[in-house]
This record gives C-alpha cells, sequence and structure tokens, in this order.
C-alpha cells in the first residue's frame, strides 16, 4: 500500500502536512505531495488521521501491484 492526494481534489489546506510533515508537503503549486513511497509502520496512525481529516477526502490509500 502507499499513500497518494489526487492533485484534482486537493486545495492546498495542508492539514496532513501539520499532521505528518515527514509525509506531506505544501508544494508551491499549492497542491500537497507524499515524500515517500513506502510509509514506515510508525507513521501510518497519523497518515490515517490526515487522510481521515483532510477536508477534500484527495488522500487514500492504494495498493501497489
Amino acid at each position: 500500500m502507499k499513500v497518494v492526494v489526487d492533485t484534482d481534489r486537493c486545495e492546498g489546506h495542508a492539514r496532513c502536512q501539520s499532521f505528518v510533515p515527514e509525509v506531506f508537503r505544501l508544494g508551491d503549486d499549492d497542491q500537497s505531495h507524499v515524500l515517500m513511497t513506502d510509509i514506515p509502520d510508525n507513521l501510518r496512525t497519523r497518515v490515517e488521521e490526515a487522510i481521515r481529516l483532510c477536508p477534500r477526502q484527495a488522500i487514500s490509500w492504494v495498493n501497489v501491484a
């Protein structure tokens, strides 16, 4: 599993960055970007919180084949 940001939905509120700055960063384009492909186990709970609290539901887990 990896975390992704749907840039069509992201409005740059940066809540994800405030919850998990190790994983998310707001770019110059005012979009959230994922900084790592493999999320360590110790950050998964915080990423889940960021997913849940995203006002546009722009963040999700996807299966990696």
